[in-house]
């Protein structure tokens, strides 16, 4: 009789699902407000403000990124970033220095900054992890130095080196190693993307990248044909000749770039619907993404150019476009209260509050 009751009082995970869509609610009018004096002050500065700007600007956006009613909360430290920039920009100024005036030590040093760069990518994960809460609850990352070189080290010289059909077991590990590694009030999240959906997201893309190029090598020979060059000796071939090559063939890059642009950007919706998708936050949230590859695509192109030809002036009217779609295509599908939850990974013990900033460490801008 006992054991009956126990079973009754326990819903299923099905039946007590239900679906929370993230909201953002910030416009251009405010933003642009915080944007224009984080730019200013930043010249004026020479670059020192940009500290302050960068946590101006997070807690903006991530104040106005509402789920279930609250929202998530920004803590970092703008002395904390500017140390980090400092010592990437010490960094990079003593190695061009030493490639200057001493190549054979600058390829000695570019080889240990490639092996450095995993290292780099792992304490920005954390450290954005460790300044991030919803409702005073602290995120966490627990990603090692090993996982960040197989993600983007060994992933990158594998898409490269395959000319991209390796792409989804890279996305994979990176998408394995970014998520499957964040904590949150020390509860785990797992993300484990399938292989044959990511690559069912690789087909679309490289169509578009090999159909684009194809095309635009032969707008480029047309247009080489169509102004009467002839393909002759370099020695004896006029500077007409040579000039009209010349711009017609950087003409053909800017097709190429958009074509390269739109496939990644196409790729980059479709992988991260997927794992996301397949993201468990302590074996009770599920985290959902419906990104329209075309619309994604179609927003981030329209934001670039509208930046360019506005002189970076349209830039907040695109970040907060772009914010608000991101969220609208963002849910979590949750068994219970989101609030109950946070109050009882508060009830146990989870550092919230600001002791956790002492272990934060630094933003090294990777």
């Amino acid at each position: 009789m006992n054991d009956m009751s126990a079973t009754q009082q326990q819903p299923s995970p099905l039946q007590a699902m239900r679906r929370e869509h993230f909201t953002f609610t910030g416009t251009t009018r405010e933003y642009f407000g915080i944007w224009i004096v984080n730019v200013l002050l930043t010249i004026l500065t020479l670059g020192i403000y940009s500290a302050w700007a960068k946590v101006r600007r997070q807690r903006y956006f991530y104040g106005n990124t509402h789920l279930a009613g609250a929202s998530f909360d920004y803590h970092a430290l703008p002395w904390r970033i500017l140390v980090g920039r400092i010592i990437v920009l010490v960094l990079l100024v003593a190695y061009n220095l030493t490639l200057q005036f001493l190549p054979i030590l600058g390829l000695v040093i570019f080889v240990t900054l490639m092996f450095a760069i995993p290292w780099f990518i792992m304490r920005g994960l954390r450290f954005n992890a460790r300044v991030t809460s919803y409702r005073n609850v602290r995120f966490d990352f627990t990603g090692g130095y090993w996982g960040a070189f197989l993600a983007y080290i060994v992933g990158g010289m594998l898409i490269y080196g395959s000319l991209g059909l390796l792409a989804p077991l890279a996305s994979r590990w990176i998408w394995n190693y970014m998520l499957g590694n964040l904590r949150y009030g020390g509860r785990p999240i797992e993300c484990d993307p399938r292989l044959d959906r990511l690559y069912g997201q690789w087909w679309l893309p490289a169509f578009v990248f090999v159909g684009g190029s194809v095309l635009a090598g032969a707008l480029a020979f047309g247009l080489l044909i169509g102004s009467g060059f002839k393909p002759v000796d370099p020695a004896s071939a006029s500077g007409w000749s040579i000039g009209m090559m010349i711009i017609t063939l950087y003409g053909a890059m800017i097709p190429l770039f958009l074509v390269f642009m739109l496939s990644t950007l196409i790729y980059r919706a479709g992988t991260r619907n997927v794992a996301m998708n397949e993201t468990v936050i302590d074996g009770r949230h599920m985290l959902a993404s419906s990104i329209s590859r075309r619309r994604f695509a179609w927003i981030s192109i329209s934001n670039l150019f509208a930046t360019i030809f506005t002189l970076g002036l349209a830039r907040p009217w695109a970040a907060i476009r772009m914010a608000s779609y991101m969220a609208t295509v963002t849910a979590l599908d949750t068994t219970g209260s989101l609030d109950a939850y946070a109050s009882t990974l508060q009830n146990e013990g989870t550092a919230t509050g600001s002791e956790f900033l002492d272990v934060e460490g630094f933003d090294l801008g990777f």
